[in-house]
């Protein structure tokens, strides 16, 4: 039988619950609940999953870390630290997923977390207009003390202190694609993309990393293209995408077509920080010709695939 691929874009909540410290043993807890879904989907038999993931809550506490620690160890570019948290996320869920799977028989399936670069332009408007909030708050003094030596963008945040910003540009290609879909071939379990992947531009004699995060619906969808799947599942804290959301005229969408999709988006019904690029991710996959997008949440995987909740894009 032909296995569909499938690309699982985890939110935060798969990783970190809202109040909570961050704490290793939190975020494994957390990883491995995370995983008894995934190993549903991956016992059925029915798909080959790519797993991506956030890492918002990981990057900002290694840049803590930084700051910190700033006098007795070099801090690392915000790149370096995009790939530290790759690192952590995939070893938590790799780990997690083949301990479910060995219960349950199938120790015999190999997962691998691959570091994954996103190409970006460097000519993209984004770099032009920072508004991408990452780090520690800072005083306004300490604020244009580093804007001076560093070159930081530094903008004040709600009155809550001054924080640096940086660039969001589109996502192009997966530099690793074709790593990824080797992998895939030999049934191995891909974990990639993490936290949008890490930016970087083609230069002449290579490739070079820089200062930006790249969305990460947005790079699992390029992520979805890329590696052909058929079906891009986006998991949140939601169970289904709602119109009017929070008001009394809250309605629940359990099916759209991309032309539905491409109304509602147009009439700002999703909000730009949280429904808004899910469902412009889903909007993508599908006009590139994938054949489902699903919007759920963590609890609600298993059965949105088999299409009983959650909200369901297609073509048609």
């Amino acid at each position: 039988m032909t296995k569909d691929i499938v690309v699982i874009a985890l939110g935060g909540n798969a990783i970190l619950q809202p109040g909570q410290q961050g704490s290793f043993e939190e975020q494994l807890a957390n990883v491995r609940l995370t995983c008894e879904q995934l190993a549903q989907m991956v016992l059925s038999g029915r798909y080959k999953i790519v797993i991506t993931h956030g890492n918002g809550p990981q990057v900002g506490n290694i840049l803590l870390q930084n700051e910190a620690a700033k006098q007795v160890a070099a801090p690392m570019p915000l790149s370096v630290c995009g790939a530290e948290s790759q690192g952590l996320i995939g070893y938590m869920i790799q780990q997690s997923l083949h301990n479910i799977l060995a219960r349950q028989g199938r120790g015999d399936i190999s997962i691998a977390t691959v570091v994954t670069q996103v190409v970006v332009d460097e000519h993209d408007p984004a770099f032009e207009h920072p508004i991408k909030p990452v780090g520690p708050f800072y005083s306004e003094a300490e604020a244009k003390t580093l804007a001076a030596e560093k070159g930081y963008r530094i903008k004040e945040d709600a009155g809550r202190g001054w924080r640096r910003v940086v660039p969001s540009p589109e996502p192009l290609e997966i530099f690793e694609k074709e790593a990824i879909c080797a992998l895939l071939e030999d049934h191995v379990i891909v974990i990639a993309s993490g936290g949008g992947g890490i930016p970087v531009i083609r230069q002449a004699g290579g490739i070079s990393g820089v200062e930006a995060v790249i969305d990460k619906d947005l790079a699992g969808e390029r992520l979805a293209e890329d590696v052909k799947a058929k079906i891009f599942l986006v998991l949140t804290d939601v169970e289904e995408v709602k119109l009017n959301y929070n008001t009394p005229e809250e309605q629940g969408l359990r099916r759209l077509s991309l032309e539905e999709a491409l109304r509602y988006h147009a009439q700002r019904q999703f909000a730009k920080g949280s429904m808004g690029p899910k469902v412009r991710a889903a909007i993508c996959f599908i006009k590139a010709g994938g054949s489902r997008a699903i919007i759920t949440s963590l609890n609600h995987a298993v059965e949105a695939l088999a299409g009983q909740a959650g909200t369901t894009i297609t073509a048609q």
